[in-house]
């Protein structure tokens, strides 16, 4: 086995299960984790809900701009909606750090718990529309999911673990590139960096494929089981998230 691969296999073992004394604790294995539930909810927003995502916040300020000069499917309201919940949620997720740092496993928990309660909305509000998520339960609906994935932006962003912001990936992506031995740098964390990569992928091709058979809230549904995972992560090695 060559010693790139190697180096790749250690990065996803240690991300995905750090051993005793890592420096990040759980942490990373949980923000894979958010990252799936990224993938899922951006897959029922656009599919679902409008050509707007309610994670991916750099995709809405395009779809703004194409609203604004009339392109068909995509309205300047809805992307309006969705970017100023995010940072409404964003917000929330700064107060929760303020408050609560450096108590990692407590910010966590506060965040996610909070996120998940959001989340159980969108499933409820879902199940009320029935097959017609239109109008103003369609703005509710991105207003609840928006917030939510503000919170979990910003609390990735507080804990800056690297290479898991848990919504965006552009960074990620070009640091895989940039960082190669062949443009002069050490590879480091390539493996993390693509399991972040296939965590999100994963997400959204789950939540595409239920949507694409019918079960448009089963997206959600999975999103909350996984986040209601994490949440509980968060409680099960206290001493690991404290510092």
């Amino acid at each position: 086995m060559s010693a790139v691969v190697r180096s790749l296999l250690t990065d996803v073992r240690d991300t995905l299960f750090p051993g005793r004394g890592a420096k990040y604790g759980l942490l990373p294995p949980l923000l894979i984790g958010l990252t799936v539930i990224t993938g899922l909810v951006d897959a029922f927003s656009y599919l679902t809900l409008g050509h707007v995502f309610v994670a991916n916040m750099t995709g809405n300020v395009v779809f703004l701009a194409f609203g604004l000069v009339g392109v068909g499917g995509f309205t300047v309201v809805t992307s309006l909606v969705a970017i100023g919940a995010f940072i409404l949620g964003a917000l929330g997720g700064g107060l929760f750090r303020s408050r609560l740092s450096p108590r990692l496993r407590r910010q966590l928990a506060v965040a996610t718990g909070t996120q998940l309660l959001l989340l159980v909305a969108g499933v409820i509000l879902c199940a009320v529309a029935g097959g017609a998520i239109e109008g103003g339960l369609r703005y509710g609906l991105v207003a609840v999911l928006a917030v939510a994935m503000g919170i979990q932006n910003a609390t990735a962003r507080g804990l800056a673990v690297p290479d898991l912001t848990t919504t965006v990936l552009t960074m990620t992506i070009t640091g895989i590139a940039a960082d190669t031995r062949a443009a002069g740098g050490t590879g480091s964390r390539a493996g993390r960096r693509l399991i972040s990569i296939a965590a999100m992928l994963g997400g959204a091709v789950v939540g595409a494929v239920l949507i694409l058979r019918g079960q448009v809230i089963a997206s959600l549904v999975v999103a909350v089981i996984l986040l209601a995972v994490v949440a509980g992560g968060t409680r099960l090695a206290p001493a690991a998230l404290e510092s």
